[in-house]
């Protein structure tokens, strides 16, 4: 029984991050990661790209030229490879981040037992990304397929939205005010319809989130006590006043 529970548990974790994963459009790949002296040493750059787009993403190394379609930098993910410790054993794990540098997914680790580097280093790297392989990655532009721990969360909003919208009418409040609602990452914002109208991310900073309005993605930055909604349209920078109440 609890070999079935922690497997369950690892299946769900695996598909939520999936979803989150699949709303990311491409990947920036830096030539040189922080282990390394030289870019490319080991051509571990190299190697990285091609078993991202074996994973089916788009990927870009940091000096290439990137399509306007990609202009939204919160859009896209950011790659690192990580050296662990470990010894006589090369260890490395794949590390996905997004715009604000907040981890969005980390790898299992991959070793290698090979003395050169080289070897050791490519080994590694290609065993840390088969738990990259696993999400089978896909792109959603449109952010609408559920996944398990979605559908259990939103049982849960369901009850804690009904609740909001009994204080709503009980208060006469405002109906352009948005109610914050935890959830594990953050937070969703919902209207007197109840309807959700922002999903948000928590940062490092308490005044700023990744945000979710429809298939508009963006920030939700506090500047001078008010909240505001930022986001690229046509290569425009658009800011939107959100009345929130957390």
């Amino acid at each position: 029984m609890k070999f079935k529970f922690i497997f369950a548990f690892l299946l769900v974790s695996l598909i939520g991050f999936a979803q989150e994963i699949n709303s990311y459009k491409a990947v920036i790949i830096p030539l040189k990661y922080d282990f390394l002296k030289i870019d490319n040493q080991y051509r571990l750059a190299t190697l990285t790209k091609i078993n991202l787009q074996k994973a089916g993403f788009v990927a870009f190394y940091s000096n290439e030229i990137i399509p306007e379609e990609y202009s939204d930098r919160c859009s896209l993910l950011s790659v690192d490879v990580k050296k662990e410790s470990g010894f006589l054993v090369s260890k490395l794990s794949v590390v996905l981040n997004d715009c604000f540098g907040k981890l969005v997914y980390q790898s299992e680790i991959g070793k290698s037992k090979e003395k050169e580097f080289e070897k050791a280093y490519s080994e590694a790297l290609n065993q840390a990304f088969q738990s990259i392989y696993a999400l089978n990655y896909k792109y959603d532009n449109q952010g609408i397929i559920k996944t398990t721990k979605e559908v259990k969360q939103e049982a849960i909003s369901v009850v804690e939205t009904k609740e909001v919208s009994k204080e709503i009418n009980k208060e006469n409040l405002d109906l352009n005010v948005l109610y914050a609602q935890a959830t594990p990452t953050g937070y969703q914002l919902v209207d007197s319809s109840p309807k959700v109208v922002f999903k948000l991310n928590k940062t490092s900073l308490p005044t700023l989130y990744t945000a979710i309005k429809g298939t508009i993605q963006g920030v939700l930055i506090q500047k001078e006590n008010q909240w505001f909604f930022e986001y690229y349209e046509n290569a425009t920078l658009v800011s939107e006043k959100v009345m929130v109440k957390f």
